[in-house]
């Protein structure tokens, strides 16, 4: 934390010399467009050579300090992202708040654990893990949250997030520029949609006509300057007219252009920026790398391309002005030509487009990952096996605060199933979540909260907290075998790991004893790995029948000095103490 607080010092010292700057810069280009105005008034009083030298500097001084006052305004607005940044980040670590966006729009109630592990949402891991700042960035994060990849894909991640979690300026500085992009899903989608939208090329004739004409305006024009022929100067108006006629015939497609681009010039521009600072990085793992090559296209960086796009629409715009367009138009054609080269842009680039933005998101996505392991550096990469060997020590819940969370030691191995007992607050779903988070962060080639793991990646199935679906007419019960179902399908095509959470809690004791107990046999027939959180003394019994396939787990509650002690411990065997009937005459219940 402490790199956080030296460098949100630094960036406040940095940014309070820049608003300096930035204000005197101000000042001082208001004085060259006054004096400017001041010479010009007094050249056209007077007629002196001096004036008109002035009115010239004044206005050059203007145009610089108008250059140096942009690149001012944008250089804040990165020093104001990075301060963003490492505030966020300690606000973060200290508990005060979580400053992230939590994905919520992601959330999947049908999936086979989103819902349940709390992967989307307020506190959830999603928030805990973005550091997005543009959609396709946060799209791309939760696509990965959502499936566990193969053993070759993780490693290539686990390998991309250690070379980025030793990168910590230049994440930042991705980030903040990132951040200045001000993306969001309509501006995103405009712009591919932009990408394919009529992409027909212009008629022959008229590609012809926009380079002879400005050709024979010029040369008429020149031939007037010379012999102030009236004849040339009424066929510059004529020649003024058709071109105007001409690019008349052709306004709406230009409009049409426009109209399905809304802020393509500046967002196109901020892309551009950040596919350069990919392009410009030397990386070394072979996933970074990769993506990196996914950026040269056609001899030319993707970043270049961007830009180029950027300057057209910024040259377009010009249309939205009557004087200029006239006069640009009139001339030279000028929007024709934009929109001739629009098309060739879409033509040579549009297929590409979408796979250069992707590459920005599959980079936020992994520097999310590396700020994780950076902020948590006793995490520890699991090691990868293909043998269904599933280990963990001290494993705990990465979202709970470092301070109190207590860490358990769990093996599926040589029993791939457990069955876990333990009254209720003793520790028995924060127990599950557990497993199936770092199972999630296993999966993608995250750091995960253990002091060692070794893990055979395997799809997540859980049932735990489901939802009423009251729209479907659909009660709990229903959902959970509808879950239930869903997870006994699952694992007909492939072994899978599974956590089940007191199941079958809509129906009598009986029922929901000897349908428990049909469950984990039909689970442990399909191979899964996995474990169970029951209630149920007559459910662990189960394991007579299967020693070398389940075993039996729990957690303890003691009474110390008259009131419940819960140390969150994961022990061997049934669960023997009984914290319900204390607790309510504790309370004055019975």
């Amino acid at each position: 934390m402490k790199i956080y607080h030296s460098k949100k010092a630094s960036l406040e010292n940095d940014l309070e010399t820049l608003n300096k700057k930035y204000s005197s810069i101000s000042v001082l280009r208001l004085i060259a467009i006054v004096a400017f105005l001041f010479s010009f008034y007094y050249y056209i009083q007077n007629s002196e050579v001096v004036f008109a030298i002035g009115a010239f500097l004044f206005f050059i001084g203007f145009i610089v300090l108008m250059k140096i006052h942009s690149k001012l305004q944008f250089e804040r607005k990165i020093q104001e992202a990075l301060l963003e940044i490492n505030t966020n980040e300690i606000d973060f670590l200290e508990n005060k708040k979580l400053p992230f966006e939590n994905g919520i729009e992601f959330n999947d109630f049908h999936h086979p654990y989103a819902y349940d592990l709390d992967i989307f949402g307020e506190h959830s891991l999603f928030q805990n893990l973005n550091r997005t700042a543009t959609y396709i960035g946060k799209k791309k994060l939760s696509n990965l949250l959502l499936k566990v990849g193969s053993n070759d894909f993780i490693k290539d991640n686990q390998e991309a997030v250690k070379e980025l979690t030793l990168k910590i300026e230049w994440r930042q500085d991705f980030s903040a520029y990132a951040k200045v992009t001000r993306d969001n899903e309509i501006t995103y989608s405009n712009l591919l949609k932009w990408s394919t939208f009529n992409s027909v090329g212009l008629p022959r004739w008229v590609v012809l006509f926009s380079y002879i004409s400005p050709i024979v305006f010029v040369s008429v024009l020149v031939a007037y300057l010379i012999s102030s022929n009236v004849v040339l100067a009424n066929s510059l108006s004529y020649l003024v007219l058709i071109n105007l006629i001409v690019l008349g015939m052709f306004l709406k497609r230009i409009q049409l252009e426009v109209a399905n681009s809304d802020n393509i010039d500046t967002i196109s521009k901020q892309y551009s920026f950040l596919l350069q600072k990919i392009e410009n990085e030397s990386f070394t793992s072979n996933k970074l790398k990769d993506l990196q090559k996914k950026l040269t296209f056609k001899s030319e960086n993707a970043s270049i391309h961007l830009k180029k796009l950027s300057e057209l629409f910024s040259n377009n715009d010009t249309i939205s002005n009557f004087v200029t367009a006239i006069l640009f138009n009139g001339t030279f054609l000028f929007n024709i030509h934009i929109l001739k080269r629009l098309i060739f842009w879409k033509k040579e680039n549009a297929h590409a487009l979408e796979d250069w933005l992707e590459v920005i998101g599959e980079i936020e996505s992994m520097i999310s990952l590396a700020n994780f392991a950076y902020n948590n550096a006793d995490f520890v990469y699991p090691k990868l096996n293909s043998d269904f060997i599933i280990d963990f020590k001290d494993l705990s819940h990465p979202l709970l605060n470092a301070n109190i969370r207590i860490g358990n030691e769990v093996s599926f191995n040589p029993q791939s199933f457990m069955i876990l007992t333990g009254s209720n607050m003793s520790g028995k779903s924060t127990f599950l979540r557990s497993l199936g988070i770092n199972m999630v962060l296993s999966g993608i080639g995250s750091v995960v909260c253990a002091s060692e793991a070794t893990v055979h990646p395997l799809p997540v199935l859980v049932s735990m907290r489901l939802s009423d679906s009251l729209t479907d007419s659909e009660s709990y019960f229903y959902a959970e075998i509808k879950r239930l179902k869903q997870i006994m399908d699952a694992l007909e095509e492939q072994p899978a790991f599974v956590l089940l959470d007191e199941i079958l809690r809509g129906t009598n004791s009986d029922d929901k004893r000897n349908g428990t107990i049909e469950v984990v046999k039909k689970v442990i027939a399909q191979k899964a790995i996995g474990a169970i959180a029951t209630h149920d003394i007559e459910v662990c019994l189960t394991t007579n029948d299967f020693p070398d396939t389940l075993i039996n787990k729990c957690f303890e509650v003691e009474i110390v000095n008259d009131d419940l002690y819960f140390d969150y411990k994961l022990r061997d065997g049934v669960c023997q103490n009984k914290s319900a009937s204390f607790l309510m005459k504790k309370m004055g219940v019975i």
